[in-house]
């Protein structure tokens, strides 16, 4: 059973050395840092120290939290940026986050999210424009909103990454299109639509927003924070680059591929010896996929190691 375990891990060793691909659909965004774009598609810049004055709020994992922003909530003078903001805190040390987003629609009017992500030094890593998030129906536990789904992987070595979330002098100009409950009833039931005007919800400075993070098994879709010094980069821009007047546009989030984190520098002590202890937990817990993922992620970074410390693990086991 042994010399069998082995054989199969070290099959699916060589099919881990094949050279990993990354595919982005038709929707998929990418880095548009053309400047004849709306001034919402292009992340804000944003000053060390601005980001630093602000009180960044801790959120933990598999909880929602409801935001009310108002006249007392804070705010950020730079730019395009209007009204109130948030602020928050993740951990960055429990592996991938899925954050679900809702801003409810209240009044016909709703605040128009957008989400700069951070690395734990404070650098933009990944940015959401407002028509990211889309308008949604009510159901039986919920309103009218705008929602937003974000899957991010923060770097090891980080401790928190954080999202700032604003709107925009440019948002405040649009409006989100909503769908009369009349038509949606009908539509439930299958009787014809109702020929009558949707309602219009308008874009303010306020609003109250729902957040919602859990830690994800599988990776996510954007890397957060550097695993090595380099220079300094534009955030990625995930959503579409046309912007809307009404009802915002979905997409998909960018998938950033494996070749574009440099293997050129050796892997840092520590994290060597994170991959290394982490691949010995998992083959003695008997875990060889999640010891093969680790050995595929740690010679990515560059590790001379990992694949030594795999073998010979799987050979102790004969």
């Amino acid at each position: 059973m042994k010399t069998k375990l082995l054989s199969l891990c070290l099959s699916a060793l060589i099919c881990n050395m094949l050279p990993a691909v990354s595919y982005a659909t038709s929707e998929s965004a990418v880095l548009d840092t053309a400047s004849s774009v709306a001034p919402n598609i292009i992340a804000p810049n944003l000053s060390q120290s601005a980001l630093q004055a602000l009180q960044w709020q801790p959120v933990n994992t598999h909880a929602t939290q409801t935001i009310d922003l108002n006249g007392t909530s804070q705010k950020l003078n730079s730019g395009d940026i209007r009204g109130a903001i948030a602020a928050f805190a993740l951990p960055a040390n429990q592996g991938s986050l899925e954050i679900t987003l809702n801003s409810l629609i209240k009044d016909k009017q709703v605040y128009a999210p957008n989400v700069l992500v951070l690395d734990e030094q404070l650098r933009p890593a990944a940015f959401y424009p407002s028509h990211y998030f889309r308008y949604q129906q009510p159901g039986i536990m919920s309103i009218d909103r705008l929602e937003g789904v974000l899957k991010l992987t923060p770097a090891l070595g980080q401790q928190k990454i954080y999202l700032l979330i604003y709107t925009t002098h440019t948002d405040l100009q649009t409006s989100t299109e909503m769908v009369d409950p009349a038509k949606a009833y009908a539509q439930g039931i299958g009787n014809a639509v109702p020929n009558i005007p949707d309602p219009i919800a308008r874009h303010t400075e306020a609003g109250t927003l729902t957040l919602k993070v859990k830690s994800e098994r599988d990776a996510g879709n954007i890397l957060i924070g550097q695993v090595f010094s380099t220079p300094s980069q534009q955030p990625v821009t995930v959503g579409s680059t046309q912007a809307t007047s009404t009802s915002p546009i979905k997409t998909a989030p960018v998938a950033i591929p494996q070749s574009t984190l440099s293997t050129e520098k050796p892997v840092l002590n520590d994290t060597e010896k994170y991959f290394n202890d982490a691949i010995k937990k998992a083959i003695n817990n008997g875990d060889i996929d999640k010891a093969l993922k680790l050995l595929n992620e740690a010679e990515r970074l560059g590790s001379p190691t990992a694949r030594k410390t795999f073998i010979k693990m799987i050979k102790n086991k004969e």
